[in-house]
């Protein structure tokens, strides 16, 4: 058995041209407002590929720029003043932000009706109480919708998120149970990972940790999603599961690159759509 590769850059396009239809064919045109502190080399990277995957689909961002040194009440400000602002229908927060700035603080401030990204503790209740009309993180999100393209079923499937984290972890797990899957976290104080990895039928592992899934600790036929990016001895990029290795004993695999890491941006992308849609009602 070879797993199948679940092409996440192919259906991110997919995606992308879908709104990119939409907005053309409603005449609108979305805003996005961008916040970037400090000089952190992968966030400029991050912040970059938004903005031309933005223009690409047609949704205009407006990138507000601050030094390492910024007052964290010049970012509150600003959020206030663009909560106010009519014509900005998302607000992004690029993370991390500089050393001694609480994000969550800053985050909070954003409303939860601009809150695109999904942070804010109202659209992350919405989840957890299983409701619609929330906003839901867009790697989550984005992960969801790979494993439906891929036609996965996942009710009563035993589902371990590997991570913690407000961005991946928590939300993925509230996703996964609320499509009937039996959910597990992992993380950094678990015991055993082994064991719960090897009863898992869908792995999604979130941690940074370079090949920490190993063949020998998935069962046949598991479905494995990698959100992990790390570089190993040789400096080429790869995850949190050894992909070469569990190739001939998954069902299904996402690589790095090329698995969540588009869909992240296309459903960030999707979000912002959403947002206007409700605000124009």
């Amino acid at each position: 058995m070879s797993a199948t590769i679940i092409n996440g850059k192919e259906i991110a396009f997919q995606i992308r041209e879908k709104l990119k239809n939409e907005i053309q064919t409603r005449a609108i045109t979305p805003k996005l407002a961008v916040i970037l502190a400090g000089h952190d080399p992968a966030s400029e990277i991050y912040v970059k590929n938004k903005q031309k995957a933005a223009a690409e689909v047609g949704i205009e961002t407006v990138l507000y720029r601050f030094e390492d040194d910024v007052n964290p009440k010049e970012l509150e400000d600003l959020i206030d003043a663009l909560n106010k602002d009519f014509s900005v229908n998302g607000i992004l927060l690029q993370l991390p932000l500089p050393e001694g700035i609480d994000s969550s603080k800053i985050l909070n401030r954003i409303s939860p009706q601009k809150d695109v990204d999904g942070f804010h503790p109202f659209n992350m209740g919405l989840l957890m109480a299983g409701m619609n009309g929330g906003t839901v993180a867009a790697t989550p999100k984005g992960i969801l919708r790979l494993l439906k393209h891929a036609g996965i079923e996942l009710a009563g499937k035993n589902a371990l998120v590997i991570g913690r984290s407000n961005i991946v972890g928590k939300p993925m797990a509230m996703l996964l149970l609320n499509e009937d899957c039996t959910v597990s976290v992992a993380h950094s104080k678990t015991k055993d990972l082994k064991s719960l990895c090897q009863n898992a039928d869908i792995i999604v592992s979130a941690t940074g940790c370079l090949k920490l899934v190993q063949k020998d600790f998935i069962k046949d036929g598991a479905v494995l999603i990698d959100v992990g990016i790390c570089r190993d001895e040789n400096g080429k990029l790869c995850g949190d599961i050894d992909f070469e290795a569990c190739l001939d004993k998954a069902s299904f695999m996402t690589p790095v690159p090329g698995g969540v890491g588009p869909m992240t941006i296309a459903m960030l992308l999707e979000n912002v759509l959403e947002a206007y849609l409700k605000q124009n009602a």
